[in-house]
């Protein structure tokens, strides 16, 4: 056996007993009360951040960081894939439970009411009492007018929510920059709107609707509120490089987004304050920001950037 690998999965394995560890201490100590926004919902960890580590290992160090929830990866290259999942998210929504946790949505590919695997996704996290699912990606047709695509779009989630319902777990649609459904928000809550089903709603992403939407992302919010069943949390700053502008993940506070205003906004909004929020680690953290199954920096510092962010939107929504 090579000596480095040994070495790191020895590594690997006292580091989970000691998150075991460190997550019994939090759950005795019974974590920190938030209050105001937030109060209710479970602070979930996306689980793609965490696919170097297995389903316990996983489920451990979340627990021992304090969060009380996951958003677990249901997709290609996820934490579970979709051809297994009959067998593989049981095992991990057990992991969960066993670390005090909830699995409060799962992060899939999910884009048709008529894909079979699709079906079997919803199927299995239903009969687990997963209630959310965030959706995949619908994109633009560049042939078609935006009109007939929004057509289109309309006839699509419109046959998913009828799907939701009939399985008993809602559809999240993320808002995400780029050139897709959702990217400028008002698209995807103007759908909502007409859908008007409550198996269908929106994951709404600060960081990504302040992208896009830079001075005007209340407007897209306000129009989104009433439809939100989800929220990721995370930050970014404009950085200059090779001459062109871009969106660079940073830690929670080192960014852009004022959370303070934000969760006011939640609030005046009346979305709802038991929604899930999940936190999205998208910054340099050894590859764990993209889901590696190997990392190249420490554990311990991996969990010591990740909790630092919990913490931080812990003592904000402390303070609301």
């Amino acid at each position: 056996m090579n000596s480095k690998n040994h070495s790191t999965r020895i590594n690997r394995r006292e580091f989970a007993k000691q998150t075991a560890l460190a997550g019994a201490a939090v759950a005795l100590s019974g974590g920190s009360p938030v209050s105001a926004f937030g109060a209710a919902g479970p602070l979930c960890i996306f689980s793609k951040n965490l696919q170097w580590l297995n389903y316990d290992e996983a489920a451990a160090t979340a627990a021992a960081m304090g969060f009380n929830g996951l958003d677990l990866t249901v997709r290609k290259n996820g934490h579970v894939l979709p051809e297994n999942v009959e067998r593989d998210l049981p095992k991990a929504s057990a992991a969960a439970h066993k670390a005090g946790l909830r699995v409060a949505l799962i992060t899939t590919e999910i884009d048709a009411a008529e894909n079979p695997v699709h079906r079997r996704v919803l199927e299995t996290a239903a009969g687990l009492g997963i209630g959310c699912y965030r959706m995949g990606w619908l994109k633009y047709d560049h042939s078609w007018s935006i009109r007939d695509n929004l057509k289109r779009f309309h006839v699509r989630l419109a046959a998913l929510a009828a799907l939701n319902e009939k399985i008993g777990i809602a559809g999240a649609y993320q808002n995400h920059s780029g050139a897709n459904l959702g990217s400028p928000v008002w698209d995807i809550a103007g759908l909502l709107h007409d859908i008007h089903s409550p198996w269908l709603g929106c994951q709404y992403d600060i960081r990504h609707a302040m992208v896009e939407g830079a001075n005007a992302w209340p407007l897209g919010l306000e129009l989104a509120a009433p439809y939100i069943n989800s929220l990721d949390l995370k930050d970014f700053l404009w950085q200059k490089k090779d001459h062109r502008w871009r969106a660079v993940s940073v830690a929670m506070g080192q960014g852009m987004v004022d959370f303070n205003d934000f969760f006011a906004r939640l609030t005046n909004l009346n979305v709802k304050k038991d929604v899930p929020l999940c936190i999205h680690y998208e910054y340099d953290l050894g590859g764990a920001e993209k889901g590696s199954r190997r990392i190249t920096a420490s554990p311990e510092a991996v969990m010591s950037a990740m909790k630092k962010d919990l913490d931080y939107i812990k003592a904000i929504l402390g303070s609301l």
